[in-house]
């Protein structure tokens, strides 16, 4: 089944100048890109992106990080697409991530792992909505 996904390259990934390196690694993989741009998060759009971590200790400290410089956001799209990214980036944490995947060659810990991958179609769904316009997805 054709799905989108988004992907954001996440402040610790846009500080190692990485950006185009990743973008390649989900094209060489078969996926399109549908929709990209910079994007500056706001501490509402995290509200809603991250409404399940709100209440916990770390958050505050996530949406600063997250907000420390614009992000790329791209949706991506394909057959099984957030298999793919998800085969990709790695689990979230990247001592367990596999050689190769995008979280392991460049993360350092959970919070900065380099990329965020929608973890679901209902996911994908929602984050598309907060960032992209219907006329931005191509």
């Amino acid at each position: 089944m054709i799905e989108k996904t988004v992907v954001l390259i996440k402040p610790d990934g846009m500080e190692k100048h990485v950006v185009g390196a990743i973008i390649d690694r989900f094209e060489r993989a078969g996926l399109v890109l549908s929709a990209l741009k910079l994007v500056q998060l706001t501490q509402p759009i995290l509200d809603t992106w991250y409404a399940h971590h709100k209440d916990k200790p770390f958050f505050p400290e996530l949406s600063k990080q997250m907000m420390s410089t614009p992000v790329v956001a791209m949706v991506l799209s394909g057959e099984g697409a957030i298999q793919k990214v998800f085969d990709i980036c790695g689990p979230t944490d990247p001592a367990e991530a596999a050689p190769g995947t995008i979280r392991r060659d460049y993360g350092v810990d959970k919070p900065h792992n380099v990329v965020h991958r929608s973890d679901s179609v209902e996911a994908a769904a929602k984050e598309i909505g907060l960032l992209f316009t219907p006329d931005e997805l191509h």
